[in-house]
């Protein structure tokens, strides 16, 4: 029997490892960014076209290369950062497996030219799926510029894979994001099929922040410092009303690398405990600084996890620092126990003798069932005098019962319930229920949840019809996004539009909104806050219960535009709700698949009166 086991060509081989390192045109993005940074830039541009399936380029002023070095970085596990063993656990650069430049050339078609500074000329290299089909000197700018083209050519089934282009540019805008946010020391800019998406100058971290998700976050932001034996940690953190319903922005970053660890994000929440509901997360910047032999970066290929040696005391260290942050810049509400303003201009600075204390006179004759006008009131003070005597007459009308028209009853409701559909009366509890008297005991429909169904199941016609109406603004709105939301945006405009919104875009990462859904009534309406949260609420959607785009979009809408909790219902606006709740397909469970509607029989009111 032959042997069976042989050695992979390093083609075979490099495409395995191609498969961990390269998912997306996004994981060439960022090791093509972190080798930027290594290689001493604090100048870097990225160029994508076609969402990085056509065209990645990256060119950098970094140190450069040599022309063996050029011709050795495409080599399977070479790297100038780690030489041996030992250097893996004092690691302070991004890369340091040497996979990446292999993995990339394995699957795509990459030009790089590269010069050191001290050289006159620098070298150009082709490769084509591993194979180099050319090499030859070049006149370049010092540094690096390397252009990866056709990414996935000889991979089919993986470009198969690969989603719409709105959704890979996503990809790579938050690994962008990333490295820029880990070096706001370094240039970087970003363009996409020739329109310029960032232009981010040097600064400090929160000119940075600032300069990636808009001006408005400048007064969301509040520092955080803490410096210790173990870690030190700096950074910003959001005020909890600024909060968002997804984890979008929220970036840990370990020795400058990105990094996601759940255990941190929970010592984080948990210090903005009771400040924010629990479907909200609050943004947060922070950097540990920490020292490179006390944790372990070699975990996954993609370098985003990290084992530390002391997990807990960081835990403490980083719940404690934010919770001092919070404390220390007034964004908890406090007490001041020595005095209580809301009572300080109601104390009079009188003498005792001088307070006249208050008398009320009452009339003693009142009689309630009296008929005479002069006797309307029980009620006197000490200015007025009444000699209004009691009245026999009209006694005999309190006892009278009004006779109420018998009304047709229609059973619209399922199980055994019935309502009465016409001229019924209903009453609103609390300002949140609506309470309706049936044969069997009592019906109680949560009105939010109730709106939000009716809401939803239009929108849905809405996208499927293409015919939602627009109610015109009379001053259009100016939006701006951050890139990521505002690339988010653009693949939904078409939906957007079906739903009644009439937006279009304006300039870079700006949209204006010049008309709402009519579905939304007349009322005053924030057309900036309401979009806003339309974005926010499918992404939402999309990361916690996967739904359809569609699906998405109706249901962020109709829950972010529903009549809320507190508002006062007429009796008119009360029966055009219910009308409209029982004509839906699903009238009994909300759009979180909660019950609406809820009845108490008369069996269970005598069981609580133990009759």
């Amino acid at each position: 029997m032959t042997d069976i086991i042989h050695l992979l060509p390093d083609a075979v081989a490099n495409q395995i490892a191609a498969g961990e390192v390269v998912q997306r045109p996004a994981s060439a993005v960022k090791e093509l960014l972190e080798n930027s940074i290594d290689a001493g830039a604090d100048k870097i541009q990225l160029v994508v076209k076609d969402a990085g399936k056509a065209l990645i380029q990256i060119i950098d002023n970094g140190c450069g290369m040599s022309v063996t070095d050029a011709r050795m970085c495409f080599e399977r596990h070479a790297t100038s950062k780690v030489k041996k063993a030992e250097d893996l656990f004092a690691i302070r650069t991004m890369g340091f497996r040497g996979e990446a430049m292999a993995s990339i050339a394995a699957i795509a078609q990459v030009e790089m030219k590269t010069r050191r500074h001290e050289d006159e000329i620098g070298t150009c290299i082709s490769i084509e799926g591993a194979q180099v089909t050319n090499q030859e000197p070049v006149a370049t700018s010092p540094g690096t510029q390397i252009s990866i083209k056709n990414l996935f050519f000889n991979t089919p089934a993986r470009r198969n894979f690969l989603k719409s282009n709105p959704v890979e540019m996503r990809h790579i805008l938050d690994e962008f994001q990333r490295v820029a946010l880990a070096h706001p020391g370094v240039f970087f800019s970003l363009h996409h099929d020739g329109t310029e998406i960032f232009n981010l100058p040097k600064g400090n971290l929160k000119q940075r922040i600032v300069h990636l998700f808009g001006n408005n976050y400048n007064e969301r932001l509040v520092p955080v410092e803490e410096e210790t034996t173990i870690i030190n940690l700096k950074g910003y953190i959001g005020k909890p009303a600024f909060a968002k319903k997804t984890r979008g922005e929220q970036f840990f970053f370990v020795n400058n690398r990105f990094i996601k660890d759940p255990y941190l994000n929970h010592a984080v929440s948990s210090a903005f405990e009771e400040l924010l509901p629990d479907d909200s997360y609050p943004l947060y910047v922070l950097f540990i600084e920490i020292d490179p032999s006390k944790i372990d970066v070699n975990v996954h290929p993609t370098k985003t996890e990290i084992k530390y040696l002391d997990e807990k005391s960081i835990y403490a260290i980083m719940k404690s620092a934010v919770k001092r942050s919070i404390g220390r810049y007034n964004i908890a509400p406090t007490l001041d126990f020595d005095q209580e303003t809301g009572f300080s201009n109601m104390i009079t600075h009188k003498a005792v003798e001088d307070i006249i204390p208050p008398s009320i006179n009452f009339n003693p004759d009142f009689n309630p069932f009296a008929s005479d006008s002069s006797s309307t009131s029980g009620y006197a003070t000490s200015s007025r005098n009444y000699e209004a005597k009691p009245s026999a007459k009209n006694w005999g009308s309190l006892y009278e019962i009004t006779e109420q028209p018998i009304v047709a009853q229609t059973s619209i409701y399922a199980d055994e319930t019935v309502l009465e559909t016409k001229q019924k009366q209903y009453m609103q509890l609390h300002n949140r229920y609506i309470v309706s008297q049936i044969k069997s005991g009592l019906m109680v429909i949560d009105q939010q949840m109730a709106h939000e169904r009716i809401l939803y199941e239009r929108f849905l016609v809405h996208l499927d019809d293409r015919k939602g109406a627009s109610q015109q603004s009379l001053f259009p709105q100016t939006i701006t996004l951050n890139a990521h939301d505002f690339e988010l945006a653009k693949s939904l405009l078409d939906d957007i539009k079906s739903l009644g919104f009439d937006v279009r875009e304006f300039g870079k990462n700006t949209l204006v909104v010049e008309g709402v859904p009519v579905d939304l009534g007349s009322s005053n309406i924030n057309e900036t806050q309401l979009f806003e949260q339309l974005i926010e609420g499918f992404k939402n959607s999309q990361q916690e219960l996967k739904l359809s785009k569609r699906d998405s979009l109706a249901r962020s809408l109709a829950k972010n535009s529903a009549i809320k909790a507190g508002t006062s219902l007429g009796q008119e606006e009360m029966n055009t709700l219910i009308d409209e709740l029982f004509a839906c397909k699903t009238p009994n469970f909300s759009v979180s698949g909660k019950p609406i509607i809820q009845t108490i029989t008369l069996a269970e009111l005598d069981k609580k009166f133990e009759k």
